[in-house]
């Protein structure tokens, strides 16, 4: 099928999957591997050789004060150090350097706002507003090593404020603008944050919801709180408490245009970012200056193979997450590289809105998840099929393991077969990728991360002993520290050593993943650790299964859960999205039934299988398998309300109740 011919329907597109599902790897394309930053494989040798020194050539490339004097500091395992000595500023690194150079004029950021405004934001506008704004900070009071909270949409001004922070070395604590204000609140209580940038409103599907009245009904009493800076985006009336409350633009204008960087500490915080609280109280990573800026520089050079003076790159993500800190904010800046930055939703004002951004700014690098790319799947390949998408050049997958079938999709029916695509693993404590193809060297298999990023050692381990499992499945572990990586969590480190060290020694960083290890020595991260069901003593991935499910070709996506079973101690329950307008019935739930027993075994065939429109995710994107196993077992949801579409979970909950009432 030549590259350029389109797929017009569904039976066509599940045709050419099935044909491309029987090739096991894919090399580089030798056009883009003729061209590419790394296109020789000795260059994990020579990584591996002297982590050190790769990791300091690469630290190397940034502006420094200060030269640092010394690369690791291991000698209190698990508090590592990264450059000692050295000073340097992030701001500095991301704005300043490539004004000074003559790049000035380089679009930073094409911003699109739901409504269809445009802002193109050069590197010279973004250091003019990032001096102001920092300038407007002191004069609020704001002094190094104070936190900063920040509560923003996908606008401009979270990135100003993000690089405020760090000119000024105030850590900032940005919190995902989907979230509920108590969430907020919580962390700023956590944090012990002395003042919050916030918005008026924002934009969703065409709504516009007020922000700066919930902060209110929440913050009134937090004593840690001084002062609430408010950007004025939808031009909704705010109450502003006298004393406290000021708007960005006002203290914009009243400050000093000029507010040089100050050098910091490499070990200096830089952020502090909290997981989410679902389970117990939030974690609160800590990232430093040096090393996290090293290694998001890095990974975004080499595993997007960017090159800065001709790439238009999107990672279409949220600030609000780390994939938003290191992939739409400090790694790119730092390479200045120019991005794309979109405020809405992927199916709003409709279901190819992302496509139309696509040709609309000749996007070269896409950056995105695996749950977007199967949303895509179902609504059709006419969607990206009405627009031109020869720009692109790589594709890049985040957020959790990427399923054969979505990987296959997006290589034809995005990619067209000449883009390779990046299958990125990492966390938001580990700061940068740790796992991903070189896309000019690596051999990659649709559903595997494939290799550690050069100079860092990731390793399959058995789950009671530790050691290397040569060939199998086992526990994801980091053998040795990395630049990027989370230096303790905040206010907590003995939380840190129990939660990530405790189990196999201070100098084994132990990620909660399962994954396997192939016979190339390829590693396919499954899922998290309590992602397993346990069917008769045989522990499944739901990982596994899930992926299973949505190789058949009527379904679009799935997740499943064990539930307790007298029989069998779990059974399998899947939650199953199909195709378009299909309908799901007795004869279409035991065809995945088969489909999952050819491709992993009858033994994980679901036990029962539940048709839903959609399923409870949070705003980006990810599947809250936690909420469904409250739904199956009829446990209280709490609260739902930071859901994409919060009522999900209610037509869940019918749906199971009719079912419960059928079967009785």
């Amino acid at each position: 099928m030549a590259t350029e011919e389109r797929l017009t329907s569904g039976e066509e597109l599940d045709d050419q999957l099935a044909q491309l599902l029987r090739v096991e790897s894919f090399d580089p394309p030798a056009h883009f591997k003729e061209h590419a930053l790394l296109s020789d494989p000795a260059i994990y040798e020579q990584a591996a050789a002297d982590p050190e020194a790769w990791w300091a050539k690469q630290a190397a490339m940034l502006d420094w004060d200060t030269p640092f004097e010394q690369v690791l500091d291991d000698s209190k395992p698990p508090f590592y150090k990264w450059f000692l000595g050295g000073r340097l500023n992030v701001s500095h690194n991301c704005l300043d350097r490539h004004v000074a150079a003559g790049r000035g004029e380089r679009i930073a950021y094409h911003w699109l706002g739901e409504d269809g405004s445009e802002r193109e934001i050069t590197y010279a506008d973004l250091l003019a507003e990032v001096e102001r704004f920092a300038s407007a900070l002191k004069d609020l009071g704001v002094r190094k090593g104070d936190v900063v909270g920040i509560y923003l949409p996908m606008i401009p001004e979270v990135v100003v404020a993000m690089l405020a922070c760090a000119r000024i070395g105030a850590p900032h604590n940005v919190v995902f603008g989907g979230f509920s204000a108590e969430a907020v609140r919580e962390r700023m209580e956590f944090s012990d944050a002395k003042l919050l940038i916030t918005v008026d409103a924002a934009a969703r599907k065409g709504k516009v919801a007020p922000v700066k009245e919930r902060v209110d009904e929440v913050m009134g009493d937090l004593a840690s709180l001084q002062r609430i800076v408010v950007v004025r985006s939808k031009g909704v009336p705010c109450e502003m408490k006298a004393g406290r409350d000021v708007y960005y633009d006002e203290v914009l204008a009243a400050a000093d245009p000029k507010c040089p960087a100050e050098p910091m500490d490499s070990e200096d915080p830089l952020y502090i970012l909290y997981t989410s609280g679902s389970t117990a109280k939030p974690k609160g990573i800590l990232h430093t200056t040096g090393g996290y800026l090293t290694g998001v520089a890095a990974t975004h050079r080499y595993a997007f193979d960017l090159k800065a003076d001709e790439d238009v790159y999107w990672c279409a993500a949220d600030v609000g997450w780390v994939t938003g800190h290191s992939y739409i904010v400090y790694g790119p800046l730092a390479n200045g590289a120019t991005s794309v930055m979109w405020e809405g939703a992927p199916d709003y004002p409709n279901k190819g809105i992302w496509w139309e951004i696509v040709e609309r700014y000749k996007v070269s690098i896409l950056y995105c998840a695996p749950t977007a790319i199967r949303a895509c799947i179902k609504w059709g390949a006419e969607w990206p099929n009405g627009h031109d998408l020869s720009s692109l050049r790589l594709l890049g997958s985040v957020g959790e393991p990427i399923n054969p079938k979505a990987w296959l999709w997006y290589h034809k029916v995005i990619g067209h077969e000449r883009c390779p695509i990046v299958d990125t693993w990492w966390q938001t404590e580990t700061g940068a990728i740790m796992i991903t193809p070189l896309p000019g060297v690596t051999r990659t298999k649709p559903g595997s991360a494939t290799n550690p990023f050069p100079g860092v050692v990731a390793d399959v381990v058995d789950e009671s002993t530790g050691e290397s499992i040569e060939q199998g499945q086992g526990l994801l572990v980091l053998k040795r520290p990395w630049p990027s990586m989370l230096r303790t969590l905040y206010k907590e480190e003995e939380r840190y050593v129990n939660a990530y060290f405790n189990r196999f020694g201070p100098e084994t960083y132990v990620v909660g993943d399962a994954a396997r290890r192939d016979a190339d020595g390829y590693i396919w991260v499954i899922g998290r650790i309590d992602d397993v069901v346990n069917v008769s003593g045989h522990r499944l991935s739901t990982a596994e299964v899930e992926s299973a499910i949505v190789a058949h070709p009527d379904v679009a996506e799935a997740a499943v859960i064990g539930q307790h079973d007298e029989d069998t101690g779990q059974a399998i329950v899947a939650f199953v999205t199909l195709q378009g307008d299909l309908e799901g019935d007795e004869r279409e739930q035991e065809s995945i039934r088969d489909t999952v027993a050819e491709r992993i075994g009858k033994l994980a065939r679901p036990k029962r299988i539940i048709w839903t429109d959609d399923l409870p995710k949070t705003r980006s994107g990810k599947i809250m398998r936690r909420l469904l196993r409250d739904i199956a077992e009829g446990r209280e949801l709490g609260d739902v309300t930071t859901l994409r579409d919060p009522e999900v979970t209610a037509k869940l909950e019918a749906r199971i109740g009719e079912l419960r009432a059928a079967e009785e």
